[in-house]
């Protein structure tokens, strides 16, 4: 396992494992072959687990809660979220992150947060009854001051923020001080954030890796396979019109190119993934030990050269 600067908190390793697939966010599994998998994610190097309080319920942190038992292995980091999107008074907000921070420990049966993230989507003030997230001036004004008071009651080590908002509003926060020690951000062939988009800007994923990046701020490389649009076929039932069904077709080239590579879609997307510039650690997906395995794999394959990146992205309908 390849371990990569991780901003202001060292190292981390180059792939994550998300909570939302052994939530069963992405297709069924059971809690048995949850446990195993994040105990094999460990086991190959993983030192970052990436959950949330609404995958599955809270099933991914009870899944989290029972591989451990309490006892997370050194050096393995935790990061968990919590969404704001009523636009709560500013005074309300520090006892709502207190209250799901309580829930979450209990839930994964750990004392203490890593990695606290606003999950929510962060919009322009005038974007009320437009979009649904957390006003900028809420952030500023609520969440960043819950958040550093959180740090320096050692309740949280560090914080961050979901970088699928409004594009503009999302390069106002990074660009402010205090800075997010984490963003969590779009790292696709397509830049897509599929039925994750609520607002009218162009996506700009790639320009928020780079301000991130330039500040220092670690980057957590979400959506690689964007929801299964960029493997060799999506493994359940979704209408034709579902961004992840749109997605899937507008990737048919990626996948015709995949098969000439001889990898599976899935192993180069993650390859490319883990292939951009500025990405920290790429947060996967996965649901169950082959789908893991197939991750190490990618990663154990190296970067992708720049002749097939070139090739990758003249394939993409949409860049």
């Amino acid at each position: 396992m390849q371990y990569r600067p991780f901003g202001s908190l060292g190292q981390v390793s180059a792939l994550a494992l998300g909570g939302g697939g052994i939530a069963g966010n992405w297709g069924p599994t059971a809690r048995e072959e949850a446990v195993a998998t994040a105990l094999e994610a460990v086991d190959a190097g993983i030192t970052l687990i990436d959950t949330a309080p609404t995958y599955g319920g809270g099933e991914g942190e009870r899944v989290i809660g029972e591989a451990f038992d309490g006892h997370v292995p050194e050096g393995v980091r935790i990061s968990t979220k919590l969404g704001i999107d009523n636009n709560p008074r500013p005074d309300r907000i520090l006892p709502m992150l207190q209250r799901s921070i309580d829930e979450s420990v209990s839930q994964m049966r750990i004392e203490h947060i890593d990695i606290f993230i606003l999950h929510s989507q962060i919009i322009p003030d005038d974007g009320v009854g437009v979009y649904r997230g957390t006003t900028r001036s809420l952030f500023v004004e609520g969440v960043r001051p819950a958040f550093e008071k959180l740090v320096a009651q050692g309740r949280i080590s560090a914080w961050g923020v979901t970088g699928i908002g409004v594009p503009s509003a999302i390069l106002e926060t990074i660009r402010e001080e205090p800075a997010p020690s984490v963003v969590q951000c779009i790292a696709n062939v397509l830049d897509s954030a599929g039925e994750l988009r609520r607002f009218e800007e162009p996506e700009r994923p790639r320009d928020l890796i780079e301000a991130a990046s330039s500040r220092g701020v670690g980057i957590m490389g979400i959506r690689p396979v964007q929801a299964g649009a960029l493997t060799d076929s999506v493994d359940r039932e979704l209408s034709d019109d579902h961004p992840v069904m749109v997605d899937f077709r507008r990737a048919k080239p990626f996948r015709a190119l995949a098969r000439g590579t001889g990898e599976s879609a899935a192993s180069l997307a993650h390859r490319y993934a883990l292939s951009m510039q500025g990405v920290s650690t790429v947060v996967l997906g996965v649901k169950n030990r082959d789908e893991l395995r197939e991750c190490l794999a990618a990663e154990a394959s190296g970067p992708i050269g720049p002749e097939l990146i070139a090739r990758i992205d003249g394939a993409t309908v949409v860049r």
